[in-house]
């Protein structure tokens, strides 16, 4: 089993963990990365009159994106109760709001280490790219499906405290063998459905990281891709690559950087990509006006559907969230904690769900905030271990 770990992942984690997780990534529409540390957070309950005053209209809009995880909340130990009586609650009436929150649930304020109470507040956006639904002159770069000799074992039958782990690989003989990394995908494609084709490599990393989008059609049709799987191997930042490289100063990647480098240096694309050998499958989805599904398996909402650490916050935890966007301009709000993703890990971690399109795009590139987080918890409920 440890020939799937790199060298890096060796060092950092116990031998077990080592032997259990390399290759493993937790079920959502983005892949996840196993944290070399894992976070050490502290709840310290405030009073609901320190949080920071939020408007009606952005209260409204939390509560109806959270209240929406109820349809999967609904039967949860943690959330049954809270779910029930909030769907007595007019999503109209912000005093009811209000007095529902105040009576149900705690405030907690998230601290780092026991203390520190500023984390990182990053975006990310449903991408909308240019591509076709066959090989064109134009589109020659192909989104996979999920490949036939993928082998996805779940590791939650013999080794409980795995729940969601899973193991990737490809049989060869009787042996369970790592899958190819991205560079091998790119080089030799894989035994998958092509479920569209795109005109830039760039636009299906992207997409990669994002875990999820549309594909726009010559007639103006769009074609929605989903998370399906990965190939096992862990997430890389192409930005820190760059950085690495001397390429680009830390403090100056976002999307926008990295496109335009890019551009500039089309031989080194290649190599820029294969810096990330973790590679994401996708799977054709029904359009909808809805967001995308995060990996609460609930549509997520512009702006208010954030991704989270679930070893910190647990999937379908109401969040209140005082950051700014990049211009400085303050967002304070409740969030509903929907979805997961592979960067985002920390006991202060947030990454805010923007919507779809080029605009809410920029906004999510950019995003690179200081902010503050507390998590709203049932009353009488025991605090995540």
């Amino acid at each position: 089993m440890t020939d799937f770990l790199p060298s890096f992942v060796r060092m950092r984690w116990p031998l077990l963990a080592v032997a259990l997780l390399a290759g493993c990534s937790t079920t959502g529409t983005r892949p996840e990365a196993p944290a070399a540390v894992k976070p050490a957070a502290t709840y310290a309950k405030v009073d609901w009159n320190t949080l920071p005053a939020v408007s009606d209209t952005d209260l409204q809009a939390g509560f109806t994106a959270w209240r929406s995880s109820c349809t999967r909340l609904k039967n949860d130990a943690i959330w049954a109760k809270p779910c029930a009586t909030a769907s007595t609650v007019s999503d109209k009436d912000a005093a009811a709001i209000r007095a529902f929150l105040q009576r149900d649930l705690d405030a907690y304020s998230l601290r780092a280490g026991g203390h520190r109470a500023d984390g990182l507040i990053t975006g990310y956006y449903e991408p909308i790219y240019p591509g076709s639904l066959t090989r064109t002159d134009t589109a020659t770069v192909p989104v996979y499906g999920t490949p036939d000799d993928l082998v996805v074992v779940q590791l939650e039958s013999v080794y409980p405290e795995l729940k969601g782990k899973r193991l990737r690989g490809r049989v060869e003989g009787k042996v369970l063998k790592p899958y190819d990394d991205a560079g091998s995908i790119a080089t030799k494609g894989a035994k998958a459905p092509v479920l569209a084709w795109l005109t830039d490599p760039m636009d299906l990393q992207l997409l990669q990281i994002q875990g999820s989008g549309r594909v726009r059609l010559a007639d103006g049709k769009q074609v929605r891709l989903a998370y399906a799987e990965q190939n096992g191997h862990p997430y890389r930042a192409i930005g820190r690559w760059l950085v690495e490289q001397g390429e680009l100063k830390k403090e100056d990647v976002t999307m926008d950087a990295i496109r335009a480098w890019a551009k500039a240096h089309p031989a080194r694309v290649p190599e820029l990509l294969r810096s990330n050998p973790s590679y994401v499958f996708f799977v054709r989805s029904a359009d909808s006006p809805e967001g995308p599904r995060g990996s609460l398996n609930v549509p997520l909402t512009a702006g208010y559907s954030v991704a989270v650490d679930r070893t910190v916050v647990p999937l379908g935890s109401l969040l209140w969230l005082s950051t700014t966007r990049p211009d400085g301009t303050p967002v304070v709000r409740p969030v509903a904690a929907q979805d997961t993703g592979g960067a985002i890990a920390g006991e202060v971690r947030a990454d805010l769900y923007w919507g779809s399109g080029d605009a809410a795009g920029k906004l999510a590139g950019d995003m690179k905030q200081q902010g503050k987080v507390w998590m709203l918890w049932p009353k009488g409920v025991a605090l995540p271990q």
